[in-house]
């Protein structure tokens, strides 16, 4: 187990899109972040106390998390400095990048020397199977995005928590390191073998009651070159009965490809469905959730009313405006 409480180490992470596992845990395990600490130039702020690592150490942390997903998922030699010195100081150090912590000979030493760990949250864990696409009791619903970081795992996370205070039977799956951080358990999907990931997917949601609903964290988009095959693998392992479609208005480009626009709405949804009822031939789109922290609040809801109008689904950002009209979609199904 990962002992807590957090301190988000932010690095010289360049912007907050860049930050996104640690705002994940400031967001949801508020209680776990005593600060953050932050390399000259980081162009990131969780809006958290600014700590040293003694100072995080007085505040009671006893985990420094890296809290950035960069591109390729590095430590580079600036991180290294700080990673020796809070196992030096009593941390245990926390990461889901793909260079693993356990794979840097320096931090293995001093983390035998000073009798600390290191979290490696990335690494599976489980010999899963190979998807048999065999058809699986109870409900599973998967966000998907028209690109990255567009805000699936919050989508799914803010339909978990609204649908259990209901009373409703429901249970967000993790499939990323952040997830994995908020929850304590699920699926590293981006580290497993090709061959394995959907079917770590359907390890990952089993039979289940009729009534309940696995909420399975989105990844990647099927747009996004660089990561459509680990949403390729959700579809088909996840089986899911409803789609959310997933969307950020005021991107430029896809994230890290400027020379690729976002798709529309109505194309994800007219590529995401006819592959998703490969696998589960009932599947539908149940709602639209847009992340709107760059708009206003009127903006947001004018935005929101449009994509409704224009759509003919429910639209809302969940996380902004709460997740009511995604779980309703899904209690009429």
């Amino acid at each position: 187990m990962i002992e807590t409480p957090y301190l988000l180490f932010l690095g010289d992470a360049p912007d907050m899109l860049a930050a996104k596992v640690a705002i994940g845990i400031r967001d949801w395990r508020p209680d776990n972040a005593v600060g953050q600490l932050r390399l000259d130039g980081c162009g990131a702020d969780l809006g958290l106390a600014d700590m040293t690592l003694a100072e995080a150490k007085a505040a009671g942390a006893k985990t420094l998390v890296i809290g950035v997903a960069n591109r390729g998922g590095v430590i580079s030699k600036e991180w290294k400095k700080v990673l020796v010195t809070a196992l030096e100081e009593g941390f245990d150090l926390a990461a889901g990048l793909h260079n693993l912590l356990r794979d840097e000979p320096d931090l293995v030493a001093v983390a035998e020397a000073t009798g600390r760990t290191l979290h490696d949250v990335r690494v599976p864990e489980v010999d899963y199977p190979i998807a048999d696409g065999k058809t699986r009791s109870g409900k599973r619903c998967l966000p998907v995005g028209t690109d990255c970081s567009v805000g699936k795992m919050y989508t799914a996370m803010a339909m978990e928590r609204d649908m259990q205070e209901r009373g409703m039977k429901a249970t967000f799956r993790a499939t990323g390191q952040t997830g994995i951080l908020i929850t304590g358990d699920g699926v590293p999907l981006d580290a497993v073998v090709a061959d394995f990931m959907a079917g770590s997917v359907e390890w990952l949601t089993p039979d289940n009651d009729p009534d309940h609903w696995d909420l399975i964290e989105g990844q990647g988009s099927l747009f996004h070159v660089s990561y459509s095959g680990v949403t390729m693998a959700l579809i088909h392992g996840g089986q899911p009965d409803a789609l959310i479609l997933c969307h950020e208005p005021t991107r430029a480009h896809m994230r890290g490809l400027p020379d690729y626009t976002l798709p529309s709405l109505e194309d994800l949804r007219d590529t995401a469905l006819p592959l998703a009822r490969i696998a589960n031939s009932a599947c539908v789109v149940a709602g639209v959730s847009v992340n709107t922290q760059h708009m206003s609040e009127g903006e947001a809801r004018a935005y929101l009313a449009e994509v409704e109008d224009r759509m003919g689904l429910p639209a809302t950002d969940p996380y902004r405006f709460g997740a009511a009209k995604l779980v309703d979609a899904l209690a009429a199904l």
